[in-house]
């Protein structure tokens, strides 16, 4: 079994900064992408960042010059660096990667969120 543990959610000011963090853990072989969800109450989860295995990045459009993904391979860690944070940043963000535990198809595991809040 794969488990993700994210760490470092809060509440901040506008203008403020955190950290998130996660880590995977279980019976990995290989470990494709990790990227970040976000969802607000009452909307869909959205793709906030994403990393590949090579160090490629995704950023949504609003959080682009303020948000700044990283990974570690050798530890499965991801870890987004926000600042700037804007109230609409206030979210659960989910830490998601797509992992193979064998030679078969990878699956994508998440989890459990971590609570971002931005206050004004």
């Amino acid at each position: 079994q794969v488990q993700l543990v994210e760490s470092g959610g809060g509440q901040v000011q506008v203008g403020g900064s955190l950290n998130l963090s996660c880590a995977a853990s279980g019976s990995i072989l290989i470990t494709y992408h990790m990227g970040w969800y976000r969802q607000a109450p009452g909307k869909q989860r959205e793709l906030v960042a994403q990393i590949s295995t090579s160090g490629s990045t995704y950023y949504r459009d609003s959080v682009k010059d303020r948000f700044t993904i990283s990974r570690a391979n050798a530890k499965n860690a991801v870890n987004v660096q926000m600042n700037g944070l804007k109230p609409e940043d206030t979210a659960v963000y989910y830490c998601n990667a797509l992992i193979a535990t064998t030679p078969s198809t990878p699956i994508e595991y998440w989890g459990r969120g971590t609570q971002v809040t931005v206050s004004s």
